[in-house]
């Protein structure tokens, strides 16, 4: 599953963002304290009204400053996984991840599970395993259902990928591709369950051809494949399949899992085969 870029928390429109939602409440609260003060009502009262807004500054500055840290690390993750083009390249940034970060920083354990997921999907499967969702924060665990959810999607596992899709809330995600990366795989987990009309549902909210979900514009294809399958809309499908064959051919190979919709799996078996990337008589390894 890609990951969205992290913005930058010291961008000036991070920072205008910033200083518009929490900067001007702050503000407005500092300007009652003052007038309360002036108006001299008593000691209790301007001691009140002067520290309650300091209570509530002093609170959100530190939510701040632990936001920019949070967000920095996250961009530094981000930085190691760019630059993994290679095995070579894979191994060198699980190391670089091990080494540099916490053994328990999620962030940093999402990052080695992605990577892992290339070799060995059930290694990093244990790895996100270890995390204990009860600990972390709502977003960052729902993350975590994600990522693991689309493991077990792509080993055919969809019956196990739903109660962790079910429990993900795309309403507590402000970022746009956050939410649109956290859809495709929800997404595809209701369409291969049975929840077919829900999923397409979702999927609407978001354009896969929208520049901004560039990122994750791969998983989202691959989610309107598996819902337009199970929705017999089979124009709809071709059309994600020619799409994701235009960003790389080798994406069609995660649709040739077990139990994966007969109509995909033919279909992806055809563009593959035409495009001369697989000998004819290829095989599906069956688990």
């Amino acid at each position: 599953m890609s990951r969205a870029t992290p913005p930058n928390p010291l961008a000036p429109e991070q920072l205008k963002s910033l200083g518009l939602r929490l900067g001007l409440p702050v503000l407005g609260l500092w300007v009652v304290g003052g007038l309360l003060t002036g108006m001299r009502l008593g000691p209790t009262v301007t001691s009140v009204a002067l520290v309650i807004p300091g209570v509530i500054t002093a609170f959100l500055i530190g939510l701040v400053v632990w936001a920019v840290w949070q967000t920095r690390k996250a961009r530094g993750v981000h930085g190691i996984l760019s630059e993994v083009k290679s095995a070579d390249d894979r191994k060198a940034a699980i190391e670089k991840l091990e080494t540099t970060f916490k053994k328990k920083d999620v962030t940093a354990v999402l990052a080695r599970a992605q990577l892992l997921m290339q070799e060995d999907p059930r290694k990093a499967l244990s790895v996100m395993e270890e995390i204990d969702l009860g600990k972390v924060m709502p977003t960052i665990a729902d993350e975590v259902r994600a990522q693991r959810a689309l493991v077990h999607l792509m080993l055919g596992e969809a019956s196990l990928a739903r109660p962790l899709a079910d429990g993900v809330d795309l309403s507590r995600h402000q970022d746009a591709k956050t939410r649109a990366m956290l859809a495709g795989v929800v997404a595809e987990a209701w369409a291969r369950t049975g929840q077919c009309k829900k999923s397409l549902d979702t999927l609407a909210l978001f354009s896969a051809d929208d520049p901004e979900f560039a990122e994750v514009r791969p998983q989202l294809l691959r989610a309107i494949a598996f819902a337009s399958a199970h929705g017999n809309d089979p124009k709809a499908m071709r059309r994600a399949l020619k799409k994701l064959a235009e960003i790389d051919i080798r994406m069609l190979g995660g649709f040739l899992v077990k139990k994966a919709h007969p109509l995909l799996q033919k279909e992806a078996r055809r563009t593959l085969e035409q495009s001369g990337q697989v000998p004819r008589k290829m095989q599906v390894v069956r688990h």
